[in-house]
C-alpha cells in the first residue's frame, strides 16, 4: 500500500514540499497564525492571515496547509485567508474509521460558522476542489465564488489519466485484507480508501451550485481533460481553465498565473440571478 500511496499523493506531497521550502513562513507549523478549535467531534487545525474578504483554502489528500504556501502570501496581501487542515490530515486528528467529502465539507462550514464568518470565497485543490463542489452544494450560503483544481466528482478510470486508475486497483487488491497494526497505517489506508471509493457526484447534482465556479485543470493532470470539462459543462455558472503544460499542483507549478487569475476571478462582479 506504501507504493500506492506514494504514487497516489505524489503531486501533493511534492508540491508541499516545494512549497514549504520556498517561503520562510512555517506555513502549517506557525504558532503566531494556528490555533485549534473544536468542529464536529474534532480539533481542526487552522491558521489565518491578512485582512479583508475571506478566502477559505483546502487542501488535498494527505496535505496540510504548506500546500499553499505559494498562494497564501498573494492573497494575504488583499483578502483574510483561512486555511486548515482537513479531517485526518496534518494536525488535524481523528481515529474516525471513514471519511467522506459531505463530512469535509460540513466540517469546513462549521469551521466558518465558529470564526463567525458569514461566507467565503473558495480555493480547493485535488480533494480540496471536491469538498469545495461539495461546499457549494451543501451550504450554498457559504460559498461566495469557488476555484477547484484537480478535481473529479465520480471514482473510475474515466476521471483520470490513462492506466492510472488500474495500477491503483493492482494494489487495492492486493492491500484490501489487510490488517494494518498502527494508527498511522490505520490513517494511510483510510485517506486511500476515501478517494479509492468517492466522491460519488452525479452530473446533474452540479447543477444545484448556483455561485460562479472557476474550474481547473492541468493540461497533463491526474485528472482528465474530458472529465474536469463535464464537470464544467454541468454547473451553471462555471468558467473552465485548462492550464499549459501543468500538472496536478497548478497552483505550484505556475503559482503567479494561478493567483492572478483566481485573484481576477473572485473580482469579477458576480452576475445577476
Amino acid at each position: 500500500m506504501k507504493q500506492l500511496l506514494r504514487v497516489l499523493l505524489a503531486a501533493i506531497a511534492l508540491g508541499a514540499t516545494a512549497s514549504a521550502q520556498a517561503s520562510p513562513v512555517p506555513y502549517g507549523n506557525n504558532p503566531s497564525a494556528g490555533n485549534f478549535y473544536d468542529i464536529r467531534g474534532f480539533k481542526m487545525y487552522c491558521e489565518q492571515y491578512g485582512a479583508g474578504m475571506p478566502v477559505l483554502m483546502i487542501h488535498g489528500n494527505g496535505g496540510s496547509i504548506r500546500a499553499f504556501a505559494h498562494n497564501i502570501p498573494y492573497f494575504a496581501a488583499k483578502y483574510r485567508v483561512i486555511a486548515a487542515d482537513s479531517r485526518s490530515q496534518g494536525k488535524s486528528k481523528d481515529p474516525g474509521p471513514a471519511l467522506t467529502f459531505e463530512m469535509m465539507a460540513d466540517d469546513e462550514a462549521a469551521l466558518l460558522d465558529t470564526l463567525h464568518i458569514k461566507a467565503a470565497y473558495v480555493i480547493g485543490w485535488s480533494d480540496g476542489g471536491i469538498v469545495a463542489l461539495e461546499m457549494a452544494m451543501r451550504h450554498p450560503d457559504k460559498v461566495i465564488k469557488l476555484a477547484a483544481t484537480g478535481a473529479n466528482v465520480q471514482p473510475d478510470a474515466s476521471a483520470f489519466a490513462p492506466g492510472l486508475w488500474d495500477n491503483w486497483k493492482k494494489h487495492y487488491d492486493a492491500d484490501k485484507n489487510k490488517i494494518w497494526k498502527t494508527d498511522a497505517e490505520r490513517n494511510r489506508w483510510k485517506l486511500f480508501m476515501l478517494d479509492w471509493n468517492q466522491p460519488n457526484i452525479p452530473l446533474d447534482a452540479l447543477h444545484a451550485i448556483d455561485c460562479p465556479c472557476l474550474i481547473i485543470c492541468g493540461d497533463h493532470d491526474l485528472i482528465s481533460i474530458e472529465h474536469t470539462v463535464k464537470i464544467f459543462q454541468n454547473i451553471p455558472k462555471a468558467a473552465l481553465w485548462v492550464v499549459p503544460f501543468s500538472g496536478h499542483a497548478t497552483l505550484i507549478q505556475h503559482a503567479d498565473e494561478f493567483n492572478k487569475n483566481v485573484d481576477e476571478f473572485f473580482s469579477r462582479p458576480t452576475p445577476p440571478k
